[in-house]
């Protein structure tokens, strides 16, 4: 049983009744007509609420949505968005999974600790999580039904403040459940759905949300409940806790609960897919599963390899859980009599061989008990192949299992509306729907340079201005000074050459590189005649002290009284900024330590909106670059000492002889055509290569058909 819009919006006339189903489905978060349907009602309260029409519906006055019910354009516009997502949710074509499933079936369950929807519901701390987010709205575009899993974070992540010596602030910002797309799962008998998992003493109980993605549905679970102790109920509490213990038994929850949630819900699935190997307890839960059906150990650890795919993210240490071997027995002692195995033999499952010392390994457990791996980009690859090798003895490097499948982005999600009406009109009406096909992307040359060109100046006007109205925002609620409103982007100007750099701030991504040499920096940020500007954005792990120190040394150079407020920091990082990010800037600036970026899906974002890339050739940017679409930096002796003054030296190269002279080289009709021209190759080679709709067809290809037809 689940609340009906009626019930959670009663107060909305019998007319218009449909808002609140539409409310609940984040369908509406990445269809520009629908978001302007509740935008219609009243801007102010659109703009007050989020963009999040559940709390704008809640706080909505009725004469608002009595007048609407009178008004024939409103109600036009409502018609059709309305016939538009019925037609979305009853579409029966599932030819790309071989046809239906039974009822109660899905394709996956997917499961991942992060998730980046919606910047109501910020279950997220970076790539990891808007990958997972982009990766389940595709699979609902493309009706491929997928059981997502994940947990409801009361705390979210961390709200960032910056202090006034530039250290990072970990301020609570608890999630409004209640005026979020987001609702309760519920028993046939009215009471909210709540399951136990004995593994614990003494038990943990766990309470179910849901999200309606589209087609697909995602399973947020939540300790927070009144028949948990307070350390039970804290498991859930935010993203990544920084207590082992207690991370320990977050991942707990997160396998081996949510393959229980799964089973006692009702929902069966062909194969699971983990994001991340947060989530591998899971496949133990499944083996445990296959032994309760008469299976032996053996034969159960088969069935569940060939049906599980797993996804490595990352090639930092650190991003790989690794718990100590007394800390598992604490909590796993009974449970590996479950499975018929001994002490040694279950730690063997998740120690790696050359260091099993170190504790069990998450992520070595997801590779021996998947059959099919990959890692996100061609580059990360060959980087985890190495990695792992140890795991595949007597193996070639090239024989061993992790194939790559490189991340992509969710095209109706981050393409800004304008730059999409200007698509509509050059690519056909119906490009979007057909967006995978490399032809389309060639008539991006028929747009002229004058409309894309002011279209992409409108997009960063508006970048700007959200900006200084953040900063406005501050100094009217008294919580700022002048240098911090100063550091905050308060001068920043639409003219001038902008450089984004947005993304968490580990100490592998360097955001600090572009600072080295001050001096030589300093020149370009103050030419009088060619200026550029630099826009930085992102949060450092609330453990994370080294990348704090980054963070605080490129806050406290914004404030430099020579700078004149052309460098910016924008607190609190999150979706909205960045959209505002990948749409409005003029160059996207990354320059990770190879081979430590696995992926780098912001790039991805700003390169569909025409913003090219000044970036180390690692991650994406080796399959995207091709010499026409942007910047690769180079260190001239890239294995030798001081790599980062070398890759410095070569970003200030690129900066002052090539993409400074060529940003402001414009024409007498003010259009720099050389640039545009830049812009649109951009475009042209990289939105249909890195699109989530390539990316879920390559796993559809590679995994999920072939699994399918197994069965």
């Amino acid at each position: 049983m689940t609340p009906n819009s009626q019930t959670l919006f009663p107060h909305l006339p019998e007319r218009l009744s449909g808002l609140g189903t539409l409310a609940e489905n984040l369908w509406w978060s990445w269809r520009p007509r629908a978001r302007m349907l509740f935008k219609m009602l009243d801007r102010q309260a659109w703009k007050d609420s989020g963009h999040n029409p559940d709390k704008m519906l809640r706080d909505l006055p009725v004469e608002v949505l009595a007048a609407a019910t009178h008004n024939d354009e409103y109600l036009w516009h409502y018609d059709v968005v309305m016939t538009l997502f019925q037609t979305y949710l009853t579409r029966r074509d599932t030819s790309l999974i071989g046809g239906p499933l039974a009822s109660g079936t899905v394709a996956a369950a997917y499961f991942s600790a992060e998730w980046g929807l919606h910047r109501s519901l910020p279950f997220y701390a970076g790539g990891l999580g808007f990958l997972a987010g982009d990766f389940l709205k595709e699979c609902s575009d493309l009706n491929i039904p997928v059981a997502a899993v994940g947990f409801m974070y009361p705390e979210g992540y961390l709200f960032q403040r910056m202090r006034e010596d530039g250290w990072q602030e970990n301020v609570e910002d608890p999630v409004e459940r209640e005026a979020a797309p987001i609702s309760r799962v519920m028993t046939p008998e009215g009471r909210q759905f709540v399951f136990e998992i004995p593994l614990m003493r003494p038990s943990i109980f766990v309470a179910v949300w849901k999200i309606a993605v589209g087609v697909n549905t995602l399973y947020l679970m939540d300790t927070d409940i009144e028949q948990n102790d307070p350390w039970n109920r804290k498991i859930t509490a935010r993203l990544y806790s920084g207590h082992l213990e207690q991370r320990l038994r977050q991942e707990i929850v997160l396998g081996i609960g949510g393959a229980e949630m799964l089973q006692q819900l009702g929902i069966r699935y062909r194969l699971i897919h983990l994001n991340e190997g947060h989530a591998a307890f899971a496949l133990l839960e499944r083996i445990r599963d296959g032994l309760q059906e008469g299976l032996s150990f053996e034969a159960a650890r088969e069935a569940v390899r060939k049906t599980t795919v797993f996804t490595t993210h990352t090639p930092v240490p650190a991003g790989h859980d690794v718990f100590p071997y007394d800390l598992m027995e604490k909590y796993f002692h009974p449970y590996w009599a479950d499975l018929g195995l001994d002490r040694d033999r279950f730690f063997k499952l998740g120690g790696h061989p050359r260091k099993a010392p170190d504790g069990f390994n998450m992520t070595v457990l997801a590779l021996n008990l998947s059959d099919h791996n990959n890692a996100v980009s061609q580059r990360h690859g060959e980087v985890s192949r190495e990695m792992w090798r140890d795991l595949w003895p007597g193996k070639a490097l090239g024989e061993i299992p992790i194939g790559s499948i490189t991340n992509g982005v969710h095209v109706r999600t981050w393409l800004e509306p304008k730059m999409k009406l200007l698509f509509d009109r050059y690519l056909g009406s119906g490009w979007i729907d057909d967006h995978d096909n490399p032809a389309i992307w060639q008539l991006v040359e028929k747009i002229p340079d004058q409309e894309l060109w002011q279209t992409h100046y409108w997009l960063k006007i508006k970048l700007i201005d959200a900006i200084r109205e953040r900063c406005r925002r501050r100094w009217v609620e008294n919580r700022t000074s002048p240098s911090i409103l100063l550091s905050g982007g308060a001068m920043l100007d639409p003219s001038v050459l902008t450089i984004g750099f947005a993304r968490r701030f580990a100490t592998y991504k360097r955001a600090d590189l572009i600072l080295h040499d001050l001096s030589r920096l300093k020149r370009m940020l103050n030419d009088r005649w060619r200026p550029i500007q630099i826009i930085f954005a992102g949060k450092a792990h609330p453990s994370d002290d080294p990348g704090k120190r980054i963070l605080q040394k490129v806050f406290n150079i914004c404030r430099d009284p020579e700078i004149g407020g052309r460098i910016a920091f924008v607190e609190d990082y999150g979706e909205q900024i960045a959209q505002y990010l990948v749409h409005g800037v003029d160059i996207w600036l990354n320059n990770p330590l190879p081979p430590m970026e696995a992926s780098g899906t912001s790039g991805m974002k700003a390169a569909l909106n025409g913003v090219p890339q000044l970036s180390i050739l690692d991650g994406w940017w080796i399959e995207g670059y091709n010499g026409k679409n942007g910047w690769a930096i180079s260190a001239a002796n890239p294995n030798g000492e001081n790599r980062d003054a070398q890759d410095a030296d070569a970003l200030y190269q690129i900066l002052e002889t090539e993409a400074i002279p060529l940003y402001y080289r414009m024409s007498d009709d003010g259009i720099p055509h050389e640039w545009v021209r830049v812009m649109k190759e951009t475009i042209r080679s990289n939105a249909v290569r890195f699109s989530a709709r390539r990316m879920v067809k390559e796993y559809l290809r590679n995994y999920y058909t072939k699994i399918l037809a197994s069965l």
